[in-house]
């Protein structure tokens, strides 16, 4: 009977590894993840002597660390069913009430710096509790509520400053931009450390759990004892505080306030999520896919940018790689839904 036993575990042990391993061919960031890296290599033949080098890898991961930040909230709001047009507005607010804030205060120091992260964080947190607040409480959808505050947000920035950046910044802030921890900018380690806690959080945990739940059946989700409301509010605050802290960033980026720098950068989030895999219809994805997805759209500009293709193009190409990404959502949407039946 023993030797009759190990065939039978050795032949289940094999078909999980089947399994396992058609989960994983079939899985959209595993195909995301080879389209990044013949993306890579198609640049990298077309401009070598500019795109594969060191100090431009640099780049693309400057640039990415802002968007990535602003990947996470967007990722958590999109798994629970939701969307968010209103981050790069947030972004550019917080941008701005930071930097009026730290110039105010008058001091040049590590205390200055963090009144202005304070504010920020504060910001982007209040203008993401209103986005939540009128989606469940007013119960208008969230892709007019956010489209709404898309617009009042970034005018109510323009208005505190008349229209004008701020660039007379305190020097400790601007020190921020050339320094490196182990090698690397600042910038980047918090974005890694953004997406590491995002990741675990939204896999491994309740409150991850929960999100999924509410954005693959609300009605279940609340059948099942899930606040859905007090829930959503948390995703579309946290969405907010994200899109301050990348508020932050860009100001250590760029050295001053960037009012017209950021209107686009709702398309390039949403773009790279649903490129990783996040389904606009909720439920499905993971951060990790956000990330692949994300690191697609910069390499895009980034490439464009370095063989000299107008920005219109560019701005051509995202909108029309977002409908193809949306396309394929849809198919993979249909054929879950068959295969369920």
């Amino acid at each position: 009977m023993a030797t009759a036993d190990f065939p039978s575990s050795g032949t289940s042990s094999i078909s999980r590894r089947t399994h396992l391993l058609r989960q994983l061919k079939s899985s959209t960031p595993v195909y995301m993840f080879g389209v990044m890296v013949l993306l890579f290599i198609a640049f990298s033949v077309l401009a070598p002597n500019a795109f594969p080098t060191l100090a431009n890898v640099r780049n693309i991961f400057m640039d990415g660390s802002t968007l990535l930040v602003l990947a996470v909230g967007v990722t958590y709001v999109m798994v629970a069913g939701g969307i968010d047009l209103s981050i790069g507005s947030v972004l550019v607010f917080a941008n701005v009430a930071a930097a009026k804030t730290m110039t105010a205060m008058g001091t040049d120091n590590a205390m200055t710096i963090v009144v202005g992260v304070a504010v920020a964080l504060a910001c982007g947190l209040g203008w993401g509790i209103f986005n939540g607040l009128c989606i469940t409480k007013l119960r208008v959808p969230a892709l007019i509520t956010t489209l709404g505050t898309l617009g009042a947000v970034l005018g109510l920035a323009n208005l505190l400053v008349d229209g004008n950046d701020i660039s007379d910044l305190p020097s400790s802030l601007i020190s921020l931009t050339t320094s490196h921890i182990l090698g690397v900018s600042p910038l980047i380690w918090v974005a890694i450390i953004v997406v590491i806690i995002g990741g675990v959080v939204l896999a491994v945990t309740r409150f991850g759990r929960h999100t999924y739940v509410v954005g693959s059946n609300e009605e279940a989700a609340r059948r099942a004892g899930i606040n859905v409301d007090r829930h959503l509010i948390k995703l579309y605050a946290m969405s907010g505080m994200l899109a301050g802290l990348a508020g932050m960033l860009s100001l250590i980026r760029f050295d001053t306030t960037t009012l017209s720098g950021h209107t686009t950068d709702f398309i390039a989030v949403i773009t790279g999520v649903v490129l990783g895999g996040i389904s606009l219809f909720g439920g499905v994805g993971t951060v990790g896919g956000a990330v692949i997805g994300i690191f697609i759209s910069t390499m895009l500009i980034n490439g464009f940018t370095i063989i000299n293709v107008q920005p219109f193009w560019q701005q051509v190409a995202i909108g029309f790689i977002l409908i193809l990404a949306v396309y394929i959502d849809q198919l993979k949407r249909r054929s879950r839904d068959r295969a369920g039946r």
